[in-house]
């Protein structure tokens, strides 16, 4: 498989998105866009979403030749415990279609290891304005190809704090990941995530945002630092309320054989206000 076939397949796969959002069944915009462009700018709001977030890297493995194609598709969903929590559901189901990363070992496509995070969260805001939620991070080895994913089970705790003042919306999402079972042969984890986070809304409901994606792997004692720029929209598409949107990112710092320099990312979340 080379690049022009890998870059056609997910070219088609965000095709079937954008098409297949516009006959989705309507929803009810009870809410106005800009309220909904906040809502995504907080992770643990009260919003069922399902965000698909294609990401291109270069300039990966030992010899800088290896490309991948990263989509993510990560359903968010809230349930109500009672009148004053909430519990989050967030997924991140890993696609993936890479060439040259391993060299000599050609071209990879499919599934990645799932991510799921539990958040318990209070339903209101504590005096001073936080919104804070917290729980449990499981690992789940769903990789369709050892190249794509550790073989490893694992679990740690996960953490997110934010405010949001007018516009602003800023905080920060942390989580640690330890391997507790999977094939002795593979590397054991052990992994921090941080992830903080800067956004402002428009009264026109673009979104503009600020954050890092920073893994700390302290077997190997390396950093990957990718930085990300975003712009999105709420807006229907047919009879879906969807954010759109894209940006660039910058790789600050990376691991061993890890990508380097600019890379981008698409952004098509579809949106089901209640």
């Amino acid at each position: 498989m080379n690049r022009k076939i890998i870059y056609t397949n997910f070219r088609n796969i965000v095709g079937i998105v954008v098409i297949s959002s516009v006959f989705m069944v309507p929803a009810v915009f009870a809410q106005s866009s800009e309220e909904l462009a906040k809502k995504l700018a907080n992770p643990i709001a009260s919003l069922i979403s399902v965000p698909f977030q294609l990401n291109y890297d270069t300039d990966i493995g030992a010899n800088d030749e290896g490309d991948r194609y990263l989509l993510n598709i990560q359903p968010v969903i809230p349930l109500s415990l009672n009148d004053d929590w909430n519990v989050i559901s967030r997924t991140i189901l890993p696609v993936l279609s890479q060439d040259d990363v391993f060299p000599g070992e050609g071209s990879q496509s499919g599934l990645g290891d799932v991510v799921q995070s539990v958040f318990f969260s209070p339903k209101r805001p504590t005096k001073s304005g936080w919104i804070w939620g917290a729980g449990p991070v499981f690992l789940v080895p769903t990789a369709s190809d050892s190249l794509l994913g550790a073989k490893k089970w694992g679990l740690g705790p996960t953490a997110v704090v934010l405010k949001q003042n007018g516009p602003w919306t800023y905080g920060a999402l942390a989580n640690h990941i330890w391997s507790v079972a999977g094939e002795s042969k593979r590397q054991d984890i052990n992994s921090t995530f941080l992830q903080p986070f800067l956004s402002y809304t428009t009264r026109g409901a673009v979104t503009f945002s600020l954050n890092t994606e920073t893994t700390y792997d302290w077997k190997s004692e390396q950093w990957a630092v990718p930085v990300n720029v975003t712009t999105t929209k709420v807006m229907r598409l047919g009879n879906q309320l969807v954010s759109v949107g894209g940006g660039v990112r910058y790789w600050a710092e990376s691991t061993n054989g890890g990508p380097e320099g600019l890379g981008a990312r698409l952004l098509i979340t579809l949106l089901f206000p209640k």
